[in-house]
């Protein structure tokens, strides 16, 4: 289950979002994360101050710090006994407001982190939210060579010795990027969408048989190599013969997909065969699965304009 400590956040925000620590350090290691099993939607983990859904992170603006300050100390108390009673992991004071000592002490007395930022509140959340999307996000790995072609996250596979690596340097000299090699990290960032990463130790090396490892970036430069792309479309590098292209139609009439993290990638099994140019090959896939996506499909206007030429030779 990914899940994310309250420090962490705090270090990987706190420039963006001038966030300051005011109260509560002893609850730095206070957990963050994506439980699917608690049915929560990831939007629930920031919010402004609720007292009824309390959010794993509170967020108080000026009318939430303006109503703590309107009720009477005892209602002040009672409320916060409340508040904290909930499983929170930390408070965030926002648009500059200054924070009350009741509140402080609150924060110390019950381990919860509390920070102050300047910034309005519905930006903190945004950007709270889109930083916890990717940091929560489901993942996995997969074993191929994850590649930006026309602008799309291509995933190669195929067993070891097909050829991957080759193709991938082909397509990187060809003004293609690359992402990774050999292991991908793929997160579900939302429900209909994943997104390829390299693991740093991996980070700009490609390995390719008989050479070695190739540092792609100092080779072909900065834009040679991507941090991360949406995955769109897996690419099956496979044998000429055998089992492997005995479920392959030669009209792709019925779309063949693959299942990661419960989200459908689009598959294409390509042959592997002397003479044959992959990198080619790859790059007109691509382009007609583009095509596709925007309602041209080739295969369909090849099979209408044959039932034409038939009801006209009838």
């Amino acid at each position: 289950m990914p899940q994310i400590t309250v420090r962490q956040l705090f270090i990987d925000n706190a420039e963006k979002l001038r966030l300051t620590w005011v109260a509560g350090q002893s609850g730095a290691n206070n957990l963050l994360s994506n439980d699917a099993s608690e049915q929560k939607p990831l939007l629930s983990l920031v919010g402004h101050l609720n007292f009824v859904h309390p959010n794993r992170i509170q967020v108080l603006g000026v009318a939430e710090i303006a109503y703590l300050a309107g009720l009477s100390s005892e209602s002040q108390q009672e409320g916060l006994l409340r508040l904290f009673a909930n499983d929170m992991a930390a408070m965030i004071v926002a648009n500059g407001q200054p924070v009350p000592d009741v509140l402080k002490d609150a924060a110390e007395r019950h381990h919860v982190p509390l920070l102050t930022s300047p910034e309005l509140s519905p930006y903190l959340m945004e950007v709270l939210r889109f930083y916890l999307s990717k940091a929560l996000a489901v993942s996995t790995h997969l074993h191929g060579v994850f590649l930006d072609v026309l602008e799309m996250g291509v995933l190669v596979t195929g067993e070891s010795a097909m050829g991957k690596s080759e193709l991938a340097l082909e397509l990187i000299s060809r003004g293609h990027g690359l992402v990774a090699d050999d292991v991908v990290e793929v997160y579900r960032t939302n429900p209909e969408t994943l997104e390829g990463r390299c693991p740093p130790m991996l980070r700009d090396f490609l390995e390719v048989r008989g050479i070695g490892v190739l540092n792609i970036r100092s080779i072909f430069g900065e834009t040679a190599v991507r941090p991360r792309k949406n995955l769109k479309l897996i690419i099956h590098l496979a044998k000429p013969s055998g089992e492997a292209l005995a479920p392959i139609d030669r009209l792709e009439m019925q779309a063949a997909t693959q299942e990661i993290l419960g989200v459908p990638v689009r598959k294409l099994v390509i042959p592997v065969a002397a003479g044959r140019n992959l990198a080619v090959l790859v790059e007109a896939a691509v382009r007609n699965y583009i095509l596709q996506l925007r309602g041209i499909d080739s295969t369909r206007e090849f099979i209408e304009r044959h039932q034409k030429f038939m009801e006209m030779g009838e």
